[in-house]
């Protein structure tokens, strides 16, 4: 099971986690990949907050297309595009290109079973 780590934290914390974690590599002591995501904006972190219902629904409907996920979620095509474009760009979907009948779609897929939110951090 794969679980995304949400947290907001400063620039300087996100550096030291990556310089304690890149040790633990090279020593070999992580077992398991680990996946995070720090804002280091309370703006950024509330914007993903306000939309993580989206994901929700990506996993729940499983939709072949931005525009089913649209239909099937009763959201505005035009703002769920601008959301997808918003989690693709801070790497929590992926969008996945298929041709469907003839036509090119883009498929948003989550590769997360859980979302936690490191409240420690985002204090």
């Amino acid at each position: 099971m794969k679980q995304l780590v949400i947290s907001l934290k400063s620039s300087s914390e996100v550096l030291e986690d990556f310089k304690k974690a890149f040790k633990q590599v090279k020593k070999r002591q992580i077992k398991e990949p680990h996946y995070e995501i720090s804002f280091d904006d309370k703006r950024t972190f509330e914007r993903f907050i306000k939309n993580i219902y989206i994901l929700s629904d990506i996993l729940a409907f499983k939709p072949r297309s931005v525009y089913e996920l649209a239909k099937l979620s009763g959201t505005d095509i035009s703002n769920l595009n601008k959301v997808i474009l918003f989690f693709e760009d801070i790497g929590v979907i992926q969008i996945k290109q298929r041709k469907i009948n003839g036509r090119e779609v883009k498929t948003p897929v989550v590769n997360y079973d859980s979302i936690k939110i490191d409240l420690k951090k985002a204090a």
